[in-house]
């Protein structure tokens, strides 16, 4: 199985911008003849001789066999990202929810706890809660914005501390070194879900996250035609310890232990490959992604601020706004761009259906990271099947609306919303 031995090789790309390595990936490695974009639809890969698919499977050599294992157009993606977050290597697997189960399970079996904020994306939340239970796996669930917390939830079975960078949808902005901090003197890797920032707005690697993961089906494929995830290892987290046991046969792998184990025992055995035409969208989306990044970024500001001020809407949230509690520490770590996810409250439920039965250009549907402005009403989609309680925790109540802003011109996304508030 080649597990794309390009990773953990000095890349010496310091000298390119992410904005250049979005559109080329590793440019020192570049191939000068033959296409520039194509789709490696293959289920798998001939070779002239018995030994040379042997010498491909044993990782003497570089190649490609079968389309669940490796395939081009994955590698393309797979380096591109990890280029990007300045990583050792990457895994492209079928969509977000299976990078954070594969990212997870390569760690943790019976037995074992891990700590995690409340503030998740519910996918997230009902892995955690309903089908890691089955495996003998318990989550610790914290407010991931509480430093102490988290240090006190920490104990012998604690095998690693999974967040959020910018919490879905309670739009919190944990402290990432100060948890990183706790979690080195704990002896165990932080795992970061980098969705909502991507790595154009937020260097995971500098504060301190381990793993780092994604689901690429949204900003960084930012069109919506296409599912993905991946996830990359920071290169920062040794898991060749007592602790870390099932990892004895990877060790070999030396600082690749973790992609090594996750890459042929999880991801290959659970058969959460990418397809390789979506692979294809996943590198075309993030060709733009910085410019697009910036402009969610600008958008999201200006709606926040107008709708901040709007008579009829109770509560606005989102990290950029400098009334937000989470200002200071998003500041820190984003600059003056805090991504393109916000939401706002209105009076009722009631009130929050009419706004969005009301809409002109707005999509009403459960997805972010579009080109397009996309609304929902969380607490009835995404969270439908949660009591109260567990909505509160998580950062939903049935007020309440959550906004992907798109990069439409900013003076029409903000008519919109006047429009439709006045209207209600």
């Amino acid at each position: 199985m080649s597990f794309y031995i390009l990773w953990g090789e000095d890349q010496n790309l310091a000298e390119y911008h992410p904005k250049t390595i979005e559109i080329h990936g590793n440019i020192k490695n570049r191939i000068k003849s033959g296409p520039t974009s194509f789709v490696a639809q293959s289920t798998a890969f001939e070779h002239e001789t018995a030994e040379d698919i042997e010498n491909v499977l044993r990782q003497r050599k570089f190649g490609f066999t079968y389309s669940r294992i490796a395939n081009p157009n994955m590698a393309q993606f797979e380096e591109k990202i990890n280029l990007l977050e300045e990583g050792i290597g990457a895994i492209a697997l079928s969509s977000g929810m299976a990078a954070v189960s594969v990212g997870l399970l390569s760690i943790l079996k019976q037995g074992d706890e891990f700590i995690s904020g409340y503030s998740l994306f519910s996918g997230s939340y009902a892995l955690f809660t309903d089908t890691f239970s089955r495996f003998g796996i318990r989550p610790v669930f914290v407010n991931s914005t509480n430093e102490k917390e988290i240090e006190n939830a920490i104990n012998n079975k604690t095998k690693l501390i999974f967040i959020e960078t910018i919490g879905n949808p309670r739009l919190d902005v944990p402290n990432l070194k100060k948890i990183s901090a706790i979690a080195k003197k704990g002896g165990i890797p932080v795992i970061l879900d980098n969705t909502l920032a991507t790595p154009s707005l937020f260097k995971a690697k500098n504060f301190g996250a381990d793993i780092i993961i994604h689901s690429a089906s949204k900003y960084i494929n930012g069109s919506g035609n296409a599912i993905g995830g991946v996830i990359v290892d920071s290169g920062t987290f040794d898991f060749n310890k007592d602790k870390y046991d099932d990892f004895a046969p990877y060790k070999k792998y030396g600082s690749l232990a973790y992609l090594a184990k996750t890459r042929r025992q999880i991801h290959t055995n659970l058969g959460t490959c990418l397809s390789p035409h979506n692979a294809f969208l996943l590198s075309l989306g993030l060709e733009t992604l910085d410019l697009r990044m910036k402009q969610h970024s600008q958008n999201a500001l200006a709606l926040a601020e107008f709708l901040s001020t709007h008579k009829k809407v109770k509560k606005t949230s989102y990290p950029g706004l400098k009334n937000s509690e989470f200002y200071e520490t998003a500041k820190e770590q984003f600059g003056n761009n805090f991504g393109g996810l916000l939401t706002f409250e209105l009076e009722s439920k009631e009130k929050a259906f009419e706004f969005i039965n009301n809409r002109t250009f707005l999509r009403n549907l459960p997805n972010l990271g579009d080109a397009k402005t996309l609304i929902v009403h969380p607490a009835s989609t995404i969270y439908v099947d949660y009591d109260d309680e567990t909505k509160e925790k998580l950062g939903v109540n049935d007020r309440m609306i959550r906004v992907s802003v798109g990069i439409e011109y900013k003076d029409d996304i903000i008519r919109e919303f006047d429009e439709i508030l006045n209207k209600i």
